[in-house]
C-alpha cells in the first residue's frame, strides 16, 4: 500500500483506534501531546526514540497526525521541527530527541553556502571590499565598537617559577573593572632580543587550561624560544570564581572571550621583549574558534592556527563560539569565509575524521586556498587532516602545530627535538592545578573590586559601553 492509500490508511486507524474524533478536529487543530505523537511513531514505524521528559512535557502538536507520512524521517521532521526539535540517528531504527541545533547545518547546506560566499568576492578587490564590510560588523556584533575603556590597573602576577627551559608565572589582567582574565605566561629562560608570543586560548575540555596537553604545549613553544599565554574561557577555569558554570553559555560569554583576547594583546605586545612582527594564536575546539575570530578582528596577529574546529557547516556548539550575531555580519557569513580574513598572515588548519572538521579538506581548504590566492600566497594556509584521529589536541596536532611555528617564527627545533628529530616532551613539567592559580585555591587573593554575579557584569559593561 502506497501514497493516499496508506496515508488514509494511517488516518483511519488513528481515528478508530483511539477513538478521538471527539476532540481531534480543526476547531482543537488536531493539537496532541507531544509524548503521545512520538508513541504513535514509535509504534507505527516500529522505531525507538529516546527522550526525557523534560523534553517532552508540556509541549504540544497542532495537526499532529495530519504531519504524518509513509517515511519516518519525513513524519519525525514535520512533526519536530515546528517546535525547534530534531532527532539524531544513532543507529537504524534508534533515534534521539536533541533541541533544534542552530549551529550545526547539514555538510551540503554549509557548502552550498561557502559556495555562495565564493560567488561574492570572485576577485581580490571584491574581497577586499567584503572583507572592509565584515570586520567592523563582528565589533558591532559583540557590542565593542566602540570598545570599552581599558583599565588602568597592572597585572596581577604570581611569583616565576623555573623549568628546564623555561619560566612560568600566573597572570590576570583587567578587561573591565572588576572583571579578570587569568592564564599562565610561559617564557624562555633565555631571551636575545626580540622574540615571538602564542596566545593559546583554552577549548571545551576537562581540567581546562590545567589539563596536561595544554602545559605541554605552552612550555614546548617557550623552550623553542617564544613566549606562550594560556588563558581561560570566560565562566571557565579560574574564571568560575566570579560566576557560575552556565555563565559560560550566555551569549555575552563570547564578547567577553573577545575583549579578553584584545587586552590579552595589548599587554603581551608592551612588553620590551615581544617581536609584534611574530604574534600568533593558536587554540582547540571552543579555543580554536575564538583564535579564528581574534585572527580576523585583530590586524597584530599575524599567525593562527585553529586546532579541530574549521568548518564550513558548524558554527560553534557553544554560545562563547556563535552566541553573538557575529555569523549574521554582511548579510551572513561563516567560519570559514571569518578564517580567510586572515589572509595572507600563515595561517595552519588542523582537521580530523572524526568531528565536524571531516569535510575540511574536501569543502574548504579550496575556498582558503582562493581566497590566499588572490594576494599570490596559497601556499600560506595549511591543512594538516587527520582522518583516524577524534576531537582534541593531541600529539599529532601539536606536531602540527610545532613544525607550523618552527617554519614561521624561525624557532629553535634543536632545543625540542631528539637524536632522531622527533618532538621530545619528556622535559616539559606537568604541574598540578593549585600551582596555576592567580588567586588562589579558594580565590582568598581575588580583588575587592572583583565583579560577582552575571547581573553585576552586565551592569558594568553596560556602563563601560555608555560612557
Amino acid at each position: 500500500m502506497k501514497g493516499p492509500a496508506l496515508l488514509l490508511s494511517i488516518g483511519l486507524s488513528l481515528f478508530l483506534s483511539r477513538a478521538v474524533a471527539q476532540t481531534q478536529n480543526s476547531d482543537s487543530l488536531y493539537r496532541q501531546p507531544l509524548k503521545t505523537v512520538l508513541t504513535d511513531i514509535e509504534s507505527r514505524f516500529k522505531v525507538k526514540i529516546k527522550y526525557s521528559d523534560n523534553q517532552v512535557n508540556d509541549r504540544w502538536v497542532n495537526y499532529a497526525f495530519w504531519r504524518f507520512r509513509p517515511d519516518v524521517d519525513e513524519t519525525l521532521g514535520n512533526v519536530l521541527t515546528p517546535l525547534d526539535l530534531k532527532v539524531n540517528k544513532e543507529k537504524p531504527g534508534v533515534y534521539k530527541l536533541k533541541e533544534y541545533e542552530y549551529y550545526r547545518w547539514q555538510v551540503q547546506e554549509g557548502q552550498n553556502t561557502l559556495d555562495h560566499l565564493a560567488s561574492l568576492s570572485p576577485g581580490k578587490d571584491s574581497w577586499e571590499k567584503r572583507k572592509a564590510l565584515i570586520k567592523p560588523a563582528l565589533y558591532e556584533a559583540q557590542l565593542l565598537s566602540p570598545m570599552p575603556a581599558k583599565p588602568l590597573s597592572k597585572p596581577i602576577m604570581t611569583p616565576k617559577r623555573i623549568m628546564d627551559g623555561y619560566s612560568v608565572e600566573n597572570i590576570a589582567i583587567e578587561i573591565l573593572p572588576g572583571l579578570y582574565v587569568n592564564g599562565s605566561l610561559y617564557k624562555p629562560l633565555k631571551i636575545k632580543g626580540k622574540i615571538p608570543v602564542v596566545l593559546s586560548p583554552d577549548g571545551h575540555w576537562p581540567q581546562q587550561r590545567y589539563r596536561a596537553d595544554a602545559q605541554i604545549r605552552c612550555a614546548m613553544i617557550a623552550r623553542m624560544g617564544a613566549m606562550a599565554i594560556s588563558y581561560d574561557l570566560f565562566a571557565w577555569g579560574e574564571s568560575l570564581l566570579q560566576f557560575k558554570v552556565e555563565d559560560h553559555r550566555r551569549s555575552l560569554a563570547q564578547t567577553m572571550q573577545t575583549l579578553g583576547g584584545i587586552r590579552i594583546l595589548d599587554y603581551v605586545l608592551s612588553l620590551k621583549e615581544t617581536d609584534p612582527a611574530r604574534v600568533g594564536i593558536s587554540g582547540g575546539s571552543g579555543g580554536g574558534s575564538h583564535t579564528v575570530l581574534m585572527a580576523a578582528m585583530d590586524d597584530r596577529i599575524k599567525l593562527s592556527a585553529p586546532v579541530v574546529s574549521l568548518s564550513s557547516s558548524f558554527y560553534g556548539g557553544c554560545p562563547c563560539e556563535s552566541g553573538m550575531p557575529v555569523h549574521l555580519c554582511a548579510g551572513g557569513t561563516n567560519n570559514v569565509e571569518i578564517a580567510a580574513m586572515a589572509a595572507p598572515n600563515p595561517q595552519l588548519i588542523v582537521s580530523d575524521g572524526k568531528d565536524w572538521t571531516v569535510t575540511v579538506p574536501e569543502h574548504d581548504m579550496p575556498f582558503l586556498k582562493t581566497i590566499y590566492g588572490y594576494y599570490g600566497q596559497p601556499q600560506l594556509v595549511y591543512n594538516v587532516h587527520l582522518p583516524e584521529e577524534g576531537h582534541d589536541f593531541g600529539p599529532s596536532k601539536r606536531k602540527a602545530l610545532y613544525d607550523f611555528l618552527l617554519l614561521h617564527f624561525k624557532l629553535s627545533g634543536a632545543a625540542v627535538k631528539d637524536k632522531t628529530g622527533a618532538y621530545d616532551e619528556s622535559k616539559c613539567t606537568v604541574e598540578k592545578e593549585p600551582a596555576m592559580y592567580v588567586f588562589g585555591d579558594k580565590g582568598a587573593r581575588l580583588p575587592e573590586n572583583a565583579i560577582k554575579g552575571f547581573e553585576q557584569l552586565e551592569q558594568v559593561f553596560k556602563a563601560s559601553i555608555s560612557k
